[in-house]
């Protein structure tokens, strides 16, 4: 038997990113917006394990689309909180760093082109910093919604939500704001630990 998915609890209060990031808009990302992703997410695999006891083959495609918008929706935000801490900000360090360098040129222009990955996005999306299994090499997506144009095989490191409900009732329109904002609340030691645990790895 399967374990439901759950909504992870915040590593700090909702006021810890203050005033980066504030308590109400906290609060309400993850105890409103993230929780219909992990609702959604059993219901669509309780929905979909049903339709294949019952060889409803009508629906398979909608409910399989409906569990990967939904659980990408959970894992992404779940990271987003992990990537996020009231002692982040400033700039990554040791291997990490050096590979940014390496790939981007300098810690800027990775950091640039993220947040143009966040600023320019037509609709609802993220924008991640990833480890490319098959190159071997870091990448900055843009994913749409929560699952659309992602590189397959990568891995996110550092993920950023550009969702209307991740910045609006604070920053309104101004997703630059935002987005500059949230670079002070990087949890860089969260990404150096994903970064160490899987940059050595290649596929196929």
């Amino acid at each position: 038997m399967s374990t439901p998915y759950s909504l992870p609890d915040l590593p700090y209060d909702y006021s810890a990113l203050e005033p980066h990031y504030e308590a109400r808009t906290l609060e309400l990302h993850h105890d409103k917006h993230h929780s219909t992703y992990v609702d959604g997410a059993n219901t669509a695999s309780e929905k979909l394990t049903a339709a294949r006891s019952d060889a409803d083959d009508e629906h398979l495609v909608e409910l399989e689309q409906a569990l990967a918008f939904n659980v990408s929706g959970h894992l992404l935000h779940s990271m987003f909180w992990q990537n996020l801490s009231p002692d982040g900000g400033d700039k990554p360090t040791g291997e990490l760093a050096a590979s940014i360098d390496d790939q981007f040129g300098a810690f800027d222009a990775c950091r640039t082109q993220m947040s143009r990955a966040i600023t320019t996005l037509q609709g609802s999306g993220w924008a991640t910093l990833v480890w490319d299994t098959l190159g071997g090499r870091l990448q900055v997506t843009q994913v749409r919604d929560h699952q659309h144009n992602q590189i397959q095989g990568a891995v996110p490191l550092l993920v950023i939500d550009g969702w209307e409900h991740a910045f609006y009732l604070q920053f309104g329109p101004d997703k630059e704001s935002y987005v500059e904002s949230i670079w002070n609340v990087v949890n860089w030691m969260d990404v150096e630990s994903r970064f160490a645990q899987v940059s050595r790895l290649v596929l196929p």
